[in-house]
């Protein structure tokens, strides 16, 4: 009787564990599916995907979760854009190897796999890490064919990658969940920067909020907390096939994990305390006021436990006095004695910093810091240098260009730092002695319009027919004459030789060139040491010629902004998706900001163009070709010419009829580019079967149709925010407006972008229709438009 009653225990126990996991899968293949009620679990049970509804939300998700865990803590979502209404999910393979999640009321997919790869015989598994993966069953070459650890949400989990796949130009990037009951992506992000040293930033919307510093070969610059300890390894890995950060486990008993929270905005690390049945946080960024991004302005340093925090660096002076004695520390320090560049410089040691932001830096890891500080002397906008890699000795070169920003004093750790200063402030004599021995012949970091001037005596030269000697010859006094003329402004510039430009081209073949503009053809070049350049190339036929070119070297040589060119930028055409043009759009708009208001001359570029924007290697927009631009005092806003220059489809109608042009007019061509980056439409030539309007005129119909996100559809990607999108629409039209009074300055423009301003409403636009400028209301046209006009009209394809 006893046998009886225990086996009809065992039973009961079996019968109760079987009840209990019958809806839980171990797989999804073709033949099956996932509705609402059952789950997918890993092979041992540490990790499950169903469907769930977030704090009060009425909505659907299909999400991952921590299974053993008591508190529902969801680490990925796949439909966050796309919510179901109710509980009418369903998960399955579709018919071209996808996984698919469907609404059961409207049978719409709301969410996919999207993969180019079909399976023979695929099927879907969650695997104990919390990656949940397709593959195919029978074909083990082909390994994985999507995971979801390549689409991260809000949430870092152990053996993910944070950063880029170069092969494809996928891009792995976090973003928060715009509240507890929405999953949406917020505005609150963590990206690994695609630059030559790259580094991880946070941003909170298009500004950038905090940044780690970049890699030195134990952890972030300006990350302490990512150092040796007994619970995780840190990876961080670039080569010419990806970039990124990741970490892993030491003891697999830890659970752990890295979540951006929206509310507080803070990037927090969590794990997971059995004792206490809930999440301890073991590291929190921003960690203290000076984390906050840029707090001390440029060449400023952060130090907690000062007063103020804010100091300038050594041999440095606050920009301000009466700013900075207010607190206001925006502005920065200066030099107290300007560099001499060509007479020698040194450099002072400043230990225990986190490293400036990386964005204007250059990087070798072959070189020793010996050559590094040989390297950061041959080039003037060279301003500090230092260890790539501070393991050991320390071994390879970062080096950086432009104002200093972002340095902070680092409690525990933290790296030394070579800032250039004038050689009558170093305190080292033997310092101060060390001048490079020779004038280089190739330079590194120069505006485009000295490349371009040396070509102009390349031209020159390559039209002779004389012999070698001859050719150098004439490449020499073409320069010398060139330099002259240059040299009058007061400006120092130094030399190519001929053959290191014609090396860089290939000869100026065919294959280099990017385009032609004004002047004449454009060629892409890369230098001895790997750095791509671009070469313009002076044309017989162009109207533009010396004096052009003097305008664009004094202008650039004496303008210092990050968006505004310099010869290390390359090119790329490949565009990403919508959070990198709206990082395109905020550089335009920072860099022709910065030339109305913030450069030590008030410039009008006058010719503000698609194809006078370059990106770099990071997809960061330089504003280009300044041959045409306008030099004013700092009270001077507008001025007026007999010679229209510039290209139609960006001009402002003031200027195309009267020749009035002003600050206003710079807006109108900003406002046309807008709409051609979100359309990704040109302006010239516009054409849309149902009407003859032009592409102003076209957004227009659309606005007040209230069916503007129609001109987005190109955009729409995983980082697609269509307010942030519909935002950019409304600006672009405000800048267009017929009248420049109503256009809204720069200044406004950097305002509404960051969400600081309110958008008024536009009104009417110029140019609705495809017929050119319209009619001047002015009295005193004295610009026509006839051919015998210097109008200067290039049709370009943006490079």
């Amino acid at each position: 009787m006893g046998m009886i009653l225990l086996l009809t225990f065992i039973s009961t126990n079996v019968l109760i564990l079987l009840l209990k996991f019958s809806n839980a899968l171990e797989s999804i293949s073709p033949s099956e599916s996932m509705g609402d009620g059952k789950t997918l679990v890993s092979k041992e049970g540490t990790f499950e995907l169903g469907f769930f509804s977030p704090g009060i939300s009425n909505n659907s998700y299909l999400g991952i979760w921590y299974k053993n865990i008591p508190l529902r803590t969801i680490v990925w979502v796949a439909n966050r854009r796309n919510p179901i209404n109710g509980t009418s999910g369903l998960l399955k393979i579709d018919d071209t190897g996808n996984l698919v999640l469907l609404s059961k009321n409207s049978n719409v997919v709301v969410w996919s796999s999207n993969s180019t790869i079909k399976a023979r015989s695929p099927i879907v598994q969650l695997l104990d890490s919390g990656n949940l993966v397709l593959r195919d069953k029978q074909d083990a070459n082909t390994g994985i064919i999507w995971q979801s650890f390549d689409y991260p949400c809000d949430t870092l989990l152990p053996g993910m990658k944070l950063g880029w796949d170069l092969k494809t130009g996928f891009d792995r990037r976090l973003s928060s969940w715009k509240s507890p009951d929405n999953p949406s992506p917020g505005d609150f992000t963590w990206t690994l920067e695609l630059q030559s040293n790259p580094e991880g930033v946070n941003w909170k919307g298009s500004k950038k909020f905090y940044r780690s510093g970049p890699w030195n070969g134990i952890g972030f610059s300006g990350a302490p907390e990512i150092r040796a300890n007994p619970l995780f390894y840190f990876n961080f890995i670039s080569n010419d096939q990806e970039v990124y950060y990741s970490y892993d486990l030491k003891d697999r008993s830890v659970i752990t994990r890295i979540v951006l929270n929206q509310t507080t905005y803070r990037r927090q690390r969590y794990t997971w305390s059995e004792d206490t049945k809930s999440w301890i946080l073991y590291a929190s960024v921003p960690r203290d006021y000076c984390d906050k991004y840029g707090l001390c302005g440029v060449n400023g340093n952060c130090i907690i436990s000062a007063m103020p925090v804010c100091q300038c660096l050594e041999k440095f002076k606050p920009k301000s006095v009466e700013a900075w004695n207010t607190m206001d520390w925006s502005q920065g320090c200066v030099r107290n004695k300007e560099l001499e560049c060509q007479k020698g410089d040194g450099f002072i040691k400043l230990d225990g910093l986190k490293v400036p932001d990386a964005t204007d830096s250059w990087v070798n890891k072959t070189m020793n810091l010996k050559e590094c500080r040989a390297k950061c002397l041959q080039n003037c906008s060279c301003m500090a240098y230092t260890n790539l890699d501070i393991r050991g000795r320390g071994s390879g070169c970062a080096i950086w260009f432009g104002d200093l920003i972002d340095i902070r004093q680092v409690p525990i750790g933290g790296q030394t730092l070579y800032v250039r200063l004038h050689a009558s402030e170093i305190d080292d004599h033997e310092e101060a002695k060390a001048k490079p021995k020779i004038r280089i012949a190739v330079i590194t970091t120069v505006t485009i319009a000295v490349v371009f001037g040396m070509l102009m005596a390349i031209y020159y030269v390559r039209k002779s027919k004389a012999k070698r000697a001859g050719l150098r010859r004439e490449w020499k006094s073409a320069c010398k004459m060139i330099m002259r003329k240059i040299q009058k402004e007061g400006l120092e510039l130094p030399l190519f030789e001929f053959t290191a430009i014609a090396n860089a081209t290939s000869n100026f073949s065919i294959n280099n060139k990017l385009g032609e503009g004004g002047y004449g053809p454009v060629y892409k070049g890369k230098l001895e040491d790997g750095q791509e350049i671009a070469v313009k190339m002076l044309s017989r036929s162009s109207r533009q010629g010396l004096n052009e070119f003097k305008n664009e070297v004094i202008l650039l040589n004496k303008l210092q902004h990050r968006n505004l060119v310099k010869l290390l930028d390359g090119t790329k055409g490949k565009m990403l998706g919508w959070s990198r043009h709206f990082n395109i759009i905020s550089g335009i708009t920072r860099g022709l900001f910065y030339l109305h208001q913030d450069s030590r001359l008030r410039i009008i570029q006058r010719d503000l163009k698609a194809s006078n924007v370059l990106l770099d290697d990071h997809m960061n927009p330089k504003i280009y070709d300044f041959g045409l631009a306008r030099m004013f005092v700092a009270d001077q806003t507008e001025g007026d010419t007999s010679r229209v220059v510039g290209t139609y489809g960006y001009m402002a109608p003031e200027y195309a009829t009267d020749g009035l042009f002003s600050v206003k007019s710079d807006v109108f061509s900003f406002g046309v580019l807008l709409l051609e980056i979100i359309s990704g439409k040109k302006s010239r030539g516009f054409y849309h079967p149902d009407h003859s309007l032009s592409l102003i005129g076209h957004t227009w119909r659309l606005w007040n149709d209230g069916q503007a996100s129609e001109l987005i559809d190109a955009l729409r990607d995983e980082s697609c925010n269509p307010s942030e999108v519909l935002g950019c629409i409304h600006i672009s039209l405000l800048c267009v407006q017929q009248h420049p009074d109503d256009r809204p300055s720069m200044a406004s423009v950097v305002r509404m972008l960051g969400g600081e301003s309110a958008l008024p409403k536009p009104k009417e636009p110029a140019f609705l229709n495809d017929g050119g400028p319209l009619e001047s209301s002015s009295s005193s046209n004295k610009v026509g438009l006839s051919s015998t006009n210097e109008i200067t009209v290039s049709v370009l394809e943006p490079r």
